[in-house]
């Protein structure tokens, strides 16, 4: 892999510049702060090019992919459009020998992920997914409060859960087909907090989802979400992961993730956490504030593995474990019975 001398070296783009989340601009800032030069934007709506030369003046823009890697000198992309995309573009930029960061999630099946780790290997460049909720407020606080302290003991449960009964938005985050379900916008989230919570190799899913209730509403049809979905993931030492997405169930729980230990509970809400224990009939709570989030570490790792060669924190590999969890329990789902792990 090329080391860079300065992070300002590394000429960056992007592949998506469009108006939700206004997540193009956000993305070249970000690399901008951590010291990366933004040079290249792609993007097929020529409306949201004159709003990224509005953002960053002189910067090169491009309506395909194919004209930026051939006359841009980008190096590093990072790729923001829909999931079904993901694998697609990555490979195409992999391929021409630039370092690829794709949105989360990384792509849509094991095999797509498979066929990103060999052409980054194959070129030599550096493939990694943006994963910046790693360093969210409220994991940095529990994985130092129960992987460090034990504060509830040992862990064995992992409770992940999203949503509540409300008919889909008509966008493609909607559609089965080109967001890959229910389950994988948040719960690529809060299986990436889980897996920073267990360490243990993963050994089987089970899938489980309901589908057709909201599908009539919607302009998707039957290519609408899964109405509900659930995981369930084994590890080797005994715990497990449970994740619930759902747009159907009328009985919104506290928290969005809850891990249970031997010693006690820790439930995550956005406010804060509650720690809950009981021995006998003594009861106690206690209550806490998360740690600020710090997610501008993740273009600043990308930025030192590329010029001091520090170990990179969001490794294709990691970036694969939730992409693997969530197809097997799409086919789990299919089949109606637990799948085994390939990967670990």
């Amino acid at each position: 892999m090329k080391k860079y001398k300065n992070a300002s070296d590394i000429r960056v783009g992007v592949i998506g510049y469009g108006g939700a989340f206004n997540m193009g601009r956000a993305h070249l800032k970000e690399m901008e702060q951590a010291g990366m030069t933004p040079v290249a934007v792609c993007e097929v709506d020529a409306e949201r090019l004159k709003v990224a030369e509005t953002d960053f003046p002189g910067i090169q823009t491009y309506s395909t992919v194919a004209d930026m890697l051939r006359k841009s000198d980008v190096n590093l992309v990072t790729i923001i459009t829909p999931h079904n995309t993901h694998a697609k573009l990555a490979l195409q930029c992999l391929k021409a020998g630039r370092h690829v960061v794709c949105e989360k999630p990384m792509a849509l099946t094991t095999a797509e992920c498979d066929a990103m780790i060999a052409a980054a290997k194959k070129s030599g460049v550096v493939l990694s997914t943006y994963h910046n909720r790693h360093w969210d407020g409220w994991i940095l606080r529990a994985v130092e409060q129960i992987k460090e302290k034990k504060v509830i003991g040992d862990i064995y449960r992992v409770d992940a859960r999203m949503g509540a009964r409300a008919l889909p938005s008509d966008w493609w985050r909607t559609s089965r087909t080109i967001s890959g379900g229910i389950l994988y916008d948040w719960g690529v989230h809060l299986l990436e907090y889980g897996l920073q919570l267990i360490d243990s190799d993963i050994t089987e899913v089970a899938g489980f989802s309901k589908t057709g209730y909201w599908a009539p509403k919607t302009k998707w049809k039957k290519d609408t979400n899964e109405d509900e979905g659930e995981a369930v993931v084994r590890f080797r030492n005994g715990s497990w992961i449970t994740l619930n997405i759902t747009s159907l169930d009328s009985n919104t729980k506290p928290g969005f993730l809850e891990i249970t230990g031997t010693e006690g509970s820790y439930v995550i809400e956005w406010s804060g956490y509650t720690i809950h224990k009981r021995d006998g009939q003594n009861y106690s709570l206690e209550q806490g504030a998360h740690y600020p989030s710090a997610s501008e570490k993740f273009y600043g790792n990308i930025a030192d593995h590329l010029t001091k060669g520090a170990k990179l924190v969001i490794t294709p590999e990691w970036s694969r474990r939730p992409i693997h969890i969530l197809d097997l329990a799409a086919q789990s789902a299919k089949k109606g019975r637990t799948l085994a792990a390939k990967y670990c």
